[in-house]
């Protein structure tokens, strides 16, 4: 995926950089430390009724990564969306939007899946996603396997789309579909009720 209209300045906004440098730290600790302290297993999402479940998991989870890939798409996708966002919406509201999407993303995992444990910031990247989509509908993205740009608002439907298919049939790619859909609706729902309760915050 790459951007194409909209371009975030080249200072990032002081949410999203602490963010990204706490995710790359923790990602550091996990292979400094998983051989002996079992840190991603300790911290990752469990199902609620697996006899694992912690309640810090909900946050803990979202700051863990599965591999390299994994954190580099995750922190350029919080990049993209994010500096933009927390530039309309200020540092604070930015933080408690994204860690409410996290949370709600965790909520979705641990009550609808049965499987194993959950890591990833994905979740809170995809109620971004949400957010952006719906504030700046018609910015274009280019996104593999499309020749083409692609709309932001097409691109979440896309998205969205992808992870209602792979979250009700049951697929065994080991992606949290329903965090994703869960981090996705409660994106979606937190930038329509501040869009209607303050107009001001999107011009």
């Amino acid at each position: 995926m790459a951007y194409n209209n909209y371009r975030p300045s080249q200072k990032v906004p002081p949410i999203v950089l602490n963010l990204i440098i706490i995710n790359v730290i923790v990602f550091i600790a996990q292979y400094a430390l998983d051989s002996s302290l079992n840190l991603t297993m300790r911290f990752a999402l469990y199902p609620y009724n697996s006899g694992f479940f912690e309640p810090y998991q909900l946050v803990t989870h979202m700051f863990l990564h599965g591999g390299f890939f994994h954190i580099l798409f995750n922190m350029y996708a919080l990049w993209i969306f994010g500096a933009v966002l927390e530039k309309i919406w200020g540092p604070k509201k930015f933080l408690i939007f994204y860690l409410v999407c996290g949370l709600a993303a965790g909520l979705a995992e641990t009550f609808l899946v049965s499987g194993g444990p959950a890591i990833g910031a994905s979740g809170a990247i995809m109620g971004l996603l949400g957010a952006f989509a719906y504030t700046f509908p018609n910015t274009q993205f280019y996104m593999i396997p499309f020749p083409f740009p692609i709309k932001a608002k097409y691109m979440a439907a896309i998205f969205a789309a992808f992870d209602l298919f792979g979250g009700f049939a049951g697929s065994s790619d080991n992606v949290a579909h329903f965090a994703h859909l869960g981090g996705l609706a409660m994106g979606l729902i937190l930038v329509i009720i501040w869009n209607r309760t303050d107009k001001k915050t999107f011009y």
